[in-house]
């Protein structure tokens, strides 16, 4: 803490020069709503705190609010010092019942009036009698922890007589904070204000003295009996220690609450240069103190050599966890999702993909926004489990949307490539461009923000629309090549004038499966297929070829009698037609001979 002002005895002041703090509009912009955290028996008040958060409005502070508290003897005035410096209503002693515990647990209430949001706790008071004394000790330990381990500023409530006496109520209550502090990892610096109640007419600096000698033989006592990495471990490495004195609430009212109005300008003023200088990243948001407070109390009653300040990636876990559960639990029986559902099994359109798409961006996005302040690690990684969990209740109809564009492309294809070559068009070009553009139509088809949050889909899609193309153009390539191979076939047959029909045949099938080969190829390198592949379907095609010539042989077969006739009759008619007139001089046997062995 800085811009602390000159204090003496009787008149601590204010410093001129030291910027005026902030106000709410009015003393009572909000109630102080003073509300117990935590019992006397150690019971943490879960529904009271998460209701106080809400009465507060600290939903609305964010990450800029600051938290006081006091801690020190049973029946020193701390709760009537807190209701005098900020405007606070917790209960105080009345001293007519004697001095006994006023306070149980912990209690806290909002600062009325001051801004940045300040809430103060008032702790039960120290060496009191009701707890026995090894339950009080226990208590008291967990409630300083608790209280270094929330607290920007703790005031140490103290009084002037007890100053420089060794067995005085404030040895072992700093002791206790000196142990609990060491206990956090990586600790920030807090401020320690020692208030000095009921002082005397020995002169502020001396008592400042002897209060800082006492509380510096206690830090080195303290850090001797630690390991060798603490013994050279100085106060102001984790402390700012501040010192005031206040006159008798009982006997000098007037002047005590004088004093209060300057030490409570101080303490705003220290409030507003913290804030100015405040490193956010350790902050848990005021939304999350009931829950932050909870979980700190709960790990200190389990574990009391806990690393406290964890506590943000703790709460960030828990509540990043619950919100992506809330998120995923709400969209899934979210009515519009349900209407989206019936409407895809309907009529299926690509533009259920965007509007599947709007709907995960929304969930992700009120998830991004809830979670601003958290850290970053658990909100990363709920974020990525949302993510992926969403995406496992969207599966099934974002494969099926994205199954119905890939068949929607794939019958455009079917049909324009019929019509292109129907109109004549050669198959290499109408098979180049048809694939070209129904594969541009599929991408376009399916946007980028859905298949960057499940491209294997789309991928998997893609490769079928690809392969169904292939099967596409295979399948008019063998309807083109059974033509062709059943035409040539039959007319090297019927030609009576082959001498080797067999050489003939394959010759035709070579030529037809290299006519095939040569349009097929590079249309199916533009659809990805890699070379092997390309070798296998060839290697098919020229199967199916085989199979063709074969099946086309064996029925030409059946006729083999009928033709060996009309050849005969043909080769015998033109022995006639050479001799158009029969005479007795023809050698019939003869020309009979030569038209069978043209047979």
């Amino acid at each position: 803490m800085s811009g602390w002002g000159e204090w003496s005895l009787g008149d601590e002041l204010y410093s001129a020069g030291s910027p005026v703090p902030r106000f709410a509009a009015g003393a009572l912009a909000y109630p102080c709503y003073p509300t117990q955290l935590i019992d006397g028996d150690g019971k943490f008040h879960v529904a009271d705190a998460e209701n106080f958060v809400k009465e507060m409005e600290l939903d609305k502070c964010g990450q800029s609010y600051a938290v006081v508290s006091i801690m020190g003897p049973q029946s020193s005035g701390k709760s009537t010092l807190l209701n005098s410096l900020f405007d606070t209503d917790f209960k105080e002693m009345n001293a007519d019942d004697g001095r006994s515990r006023t306070t149980k647990g912990i209690w806290i209430a909002r600062c009325a009036g001051i801004e940045p949001c300040t809430l103060v706790l008032d702790l039960e008071g120290t060496d009191g009698v009701e707890h026995g004394e090894e339950d009080d000790t226990s208590f008291e330990s967990q409630s300083a922890l608790f209280a270094l381990a929330v607290s920007d500023i703790v005031l140490i409530n103290m009084w002037c007589h007890d100053i420089g006496r060794h067995n005085a109520a404030n040895r072992p209550l700093l002791k206790t904070i000196f142990q609990v502090k060491m206990k956090l990892f990586t600790p920030r610096k807090i401020t320690l204000l020692f208030v000095i109640r009921d002082k005397t007419r020995t002169p502020f600096e001396r008592l400042k003295e002897l209060l800082l000698t006492d509380i510096e033989k206690i830090w080195e006592s303290f850090t001797k009996s630690k390991p060798d990495s603490d013994n050279e471990a100085a106060l102001s490495e984790f402390f700012s220690v501040e010192v005031v004195a206040l006159s008798s609430y009982e006997h000098k009212e007037e002047q005590f609450k004088s004093e209060v109005v300057g030490l409570r300008q101080q303490i705003c003023h220290s409030i507003v240069q913290d804030e100015l200088a405040r490193d956010l990243y350790g902050v848990v948001h005021a939304s999350d103190f009931a829950y932050s407070s909870q979980e700190i109390w709960e790990k200190i009653k389990a574990d009391k050599d806990l690393h406290l300040p964890s506590h943000k990636v703790m709460v960030a876990t828990v509540r990043c966890e619950k919100i992506a559960r809330e998120k995923y639990e709400n969209l899934a029986a979210k009515e519009e999702w349900h209407q989206l559902e019936e409407d895809m099994n309907r009529r299926t359109t690509p533009e259920f993909v965007n509007r599947l798409s709007l709907q995960i961006d929304t969930c992700l996005s009120e998830y991004d926004a809830e979670t601003t302040y958290y850290d970053e690690g658990p909100k990363s990684t709920y974020r990525n489990q949302l993510k992926e969990k969403l995406l496992q209740l969207f599966e099934p109809a974002l494969v099926s949307a994205l199954e119905h564009i890939g068949s929607t492309i794939l019958n455009e294809f079917k049909h324009t490539f019929q019509t292109s070559l129907n109109q004549g068009e050669d198959f290499y070009a109408a098979a180049s461009s048809c694939i070209e553009s129904c594969l541009s139509n599929f991408d376009k088809a399916c946007p980028d923000v859905v298949i960057e949050m499940s491209n294997k889909h789309k991928i998997g899609v893609r490769k079928k629309l690809q392969c169904d193309i292939v099967s596409v153009l295979t399948s008019s390539c063998k309807e083109k090549l059974k033509e062709a191979l059943s035409g040539s076939i039959e007319k090297e047959l019927s030609n009576g004038d082959i001498i080797d029909p067999w050489r003939s045949i394959r010759e035709v099938l070579r030529n037809e499966m290299e006519s095939t080969v040569s349009q097929l190829i590079t249309p199916l390198t533009r659809l990805g297929m890699d070379g092997c592949t390309r070798k296998k379907m060839i290697e098919s095609l020229e199967d199916y070829a085989r199979g063709v010539v074969e099946e086309k042989v064996r029925n030409e077969a059946k006729n083999v009698l009928m033709r060996m006739k009309m050849c005969f009759e043909r080769r015998f008619e033109m022995h006639r037609q050479m001799n158009r007139l029969c005479i007795g001089k023809d050698d019939i046997p003869t020309a009979a001979k030569s038209a069978r062995r043209c047979v």
